[in-house]
């Protein structure tokens, strides 16, 4: 896996896949059993001071002083950096201000509300200057809007050309935040790239069709057989593979509702993410050497 400097770089896989443990050893918090990884140019067994100073990380859980205020605990990390007492305080500042934690500076942390939290944490994660920072579930748990705040504030860092490396189990947050996607599969990398091309090489097209009864259904799914991915004999609904194209489409049609009665209605649904991931992490693992550079 290969992560380019700048932009946002999403891991996906379902619960054990390895994206927390990989964000961990590129972080130099776990050792890697084999393979390697280098982070901002630095091996992260070799060169663990040089990766650290070059890092940023925000776990799934805000890693912050609930007794303390939102202004005290970025001066306190800020005086831990080595900033000056001074200094500390600007930073923390102009921190909380590009936050919008303002309001909020002077309460103490355990007063604050899940998003507050979360935009806290990644305050947090920038009183230095990192090149890379990685972002492990950061919206898990959050209500819609403040996942929607969460999401611009991290396209800002990316457009400030920091490397965002994000993971994550909600897919729309990928297709919405992610340069390239990479899917990870029993600690593998099962493929990797845009949203886009992911979706082309992973994700059919359907059509999906609607049937008028019960007898249209049944003899649709006969004249289909083994090309119907997907049914709901309670809804009288089938799926089938499709290019997209008016040609196939029409022929499908044709095929499967000559006679132009049975069918209800149809529609033609563009490959998604979930497509993607459920025919990625519906596979067999592979014995691929492991090697990361972010």
């Amino acid at each position: 896996m290969r992560v380019p400097r700048g932009g946002v770089h999403a891991l996906l896989g379902p619960n054990g896949a390895g994206k927390t443990t990989t964000v961990r050893i590129l972080a130099t918090l776990t050792r890697p059993d084999s393979g390697s990884a280098r982070v901002a140019g630095h091996d992260v067994l070799r060169e663990q001071r040089r990766v650290r100073r070059s890092i940023s990380l925000a776990g799934q859980h805000a890693a912050l002083d609930d007794e303390q205020t939102g202004a005290e605990n970025l001066i306190m990390l800020a005086r831990l950096a080595g900033l000056s007492g001074a200094a500390a305080r600007g930073r923390a500042a102009a921190l909380l201000e590009r936050f919008d934690l303002t309001d909020a500076a002077g309460r103490r942390v355990v007063t604050y509300s899940g998003g507050m939290r979360r935009r806290l944490d990644l305050a947090a994660s920038l009183v230095g200057t990192p090149s890379v920072i990685f972002l492990d579930e950061p919206t898990t748990g959050l209500d819609p809007r403040s996942r929607q705040g969460l999401w611009e504030l991290i396209g800002e860092l990316a457009g400030a050309g920091v490397t965002v490396l994000l993971t994550t189990q909600y897919l729309e947050e990928a297709d919405r935040l992610a340069d390239r996607i990479a899917v990870l599969h029993g600690g593998r990398l099962a493929a990797e790239g845009t949203a886009a091309d992911l979706k082309r090489r992973f994700g059919a097209q359907r059509l999906e069709l609607t049937w008028r009864d019960a007898a249209s259904f049944a003899e649709a799914a006969r004249r289909l057989g083994d090309r119907v991915i997907h049914r709901e004999p309670a809804r009288q609904e089938l799926s089938v593979a499709t290019d997209g194209s008016a040609p196939q489409v029409r022929a499908l049609l044709d095929e499967v509702d000559p006679d132009r009665h049975g069918l209800l209605r149809f529609t033609v649904r563009e490959a998604t993410l979930d497509d993607v991931f459920l025919t990625l992490t519906d596979r067999p693992v592979s014995n691929e050497r492991e090697v990361a550079n972010v």
